[in-house]
């Protein structure tokens, strides 16, 4: 049996959505800071969840592990930001695991019921990503930076947006797969009810096959030649003649 497109659609874009969200936790690039003052004009912070970094766009050194000076990580934004993102990743796993063994492509039929719970399930991680990362883009400005600077939405932001969105549309084509177990349940439900609905009936038998052999009428036949020549008089005494007409 072909596997349903609503799974492969989940099971294409479930993995792809956790690669996106995990290059966004890990990444030190949400909020993307520049034109400090005191500072040269290619010097741009990168703040993240987890640690802050500093790069020289004409050289392209980059410094991470900086201090934090301005009271940036005690937010509340970031501190939500950092327990759903891990969170959503541990159940995007867990998804994913149950899925795998709803579809079950090695097999001729797949388990409609698991698939579509991990759909479920799925759906809820990429939730629990797109809180934490729409919460910081609403606070963007908010959060504490230096006087005068420019602020702007780093890439790690943008990946777990994308991320987010994939695991959503993953989770919810899964979940359809319930649809299709409710069936099943109904059609199951309706032959214990009705059994009788899905014997095939009896064939129909003419009463002309239960006649004994005997009674059955023989094709005429002739025995000798003038049997043939009285059977030809016959139908020639049938025929109209000149005279008759």
């Amino acid at each position: 049996m072909r596997t349903p497109s609503v799974m492969i659609v989940g099971l294409v874009l479930g993995p792809c959505g956790l690669l996106l969200n995990l290059v966004s936790t890990l990444t030190p690039c949400w909020r993307q800071v520049s034109s400090i003052s005191g500072k040269p004009i290619d010097v741009v912070y990168q703040q993240g969840i987890w640690e802050l970094c500093q790069e020289t766009q004409s050289t392209r050194q980059r410094q991470c592990g900086l201090a934090d000076e301005l009271g940036y990580f005690p937010t509340q934004p970031v501190q939500v930001a950092k327990g759903l993102m891990v969170s959503s990743l541990v159940v995007t796993v867990l998804g994913l695991v149950v899925a795998a063994l709803g579809v079950r492509c090695w097999q001729e039929e797949p388990h409609y019921l698991l698939a579509g719970l991990s759909g479920l399930i799925l759906f809820a991680s990429g939730l629990m990503s797109l809180i934490p990362v729409s919460w910081y883009n609403h606070y963007l400005s908010a959060l504490p930076a230096p006087t005068g600077s420019t602020l702007e939405v780093g890439y790690s932001l943008v990946l777990g947006y994308l991320g987010s969105c994939l695991e959503l549309i993953g989770g919810f084509s899964l979940a359809l797969s319930l649809h299709q177990c409710c069936q099943e349940c109904r059609r199951k439900k309706t032959t214990t009810k009705y059994p009788h609905h899905s014997q095939p009936g009896p064939a129909t038998v003419s009463s002309r096959d239960f006649m004994p052999r005997s009674q059955k009428p023989a094709p005429k036949s002739f025995s000798n030649p003038v049997d043939v020549l009285e059977g030809e008089r016959s139908i020639s005494r049938s025929l109209p003649c000149d005279s008759d007409l």
